[in-house]
């Protein structure tokens, strides 16, 4: 149990702070996709693929005192950031756990957009569909978001970048 908990807080501990809860559902939806060993089942949602499980494993690990959460006003939303506390570096520290060090990965996905990366891990999520069926199928589901060829490709585009930075 604890060890999917580590590997969650293993991701903070190599990308720093993340802010928002959609974006963190991404990053690791996205790891996860790349072979990145996290045990949380998704399921396609309104902001894209989306883990019961995730959030539930972030509600104990802000409890426990493992990860600050800190909720910010922004007039008609929350906002919320997490970021590994002191309580949870010194429990990573003495904790073994096999989560690989891809710290470029980690980093290069908290810097993307929120937006962004519901694309990308829309895409993802419909991997086994040709191109046009995928673009088709967001454009359909995702309407409001007014992706344009243009975000698809950019898209596309990092996820053979990470591939490759996995793979190295």
């Amino acid at each position: 149990m604890l060890q999917d908990h580590a590997k969650v807080m293993a991701v903070f501990l190599q990308a720093g702070e993340v802010v928002g809860r959609k974006k963190l559902q991404k990053i690791i939806y996205i790891a996860k996709k790349m072979n990145i060993p996290f045990s949380e089942r998704y399921k396609f949602h309104m902001f894209g693929p989306y883990s019961e499980e995730l959030s539930l494993r972030m509600e104990e690990l802000c409890n426990l005192g493992f990860v600050a959460e800190t909720k910010e006003d922004k007039g008609n939303y929350y906002q919320y950031r997490y970021a590994l506390s002191s309580r949870g570096e010194k429990f990573l520290s003495m904790y073994q756990f096999d989560l690989p060090d891809v710290k470029p990965v980690f980093e290069s996905l908290n810097e993307q957009s929120a937006r962004f990366l519901e694309l990308v891990s829309t895409l993802l999520y419909f991997e086994e569909l040709t191109r046009e069926e995928v673009k088709e199928k967001v454009r359909t589901l995702k309407r409001k978001q007014n992706y344009t060829d243009e975000d698809f490709e950019q898209a596309y585009t990092y996820i053979q970048g990470l591939k490759k930075v996995i793979k190295q």
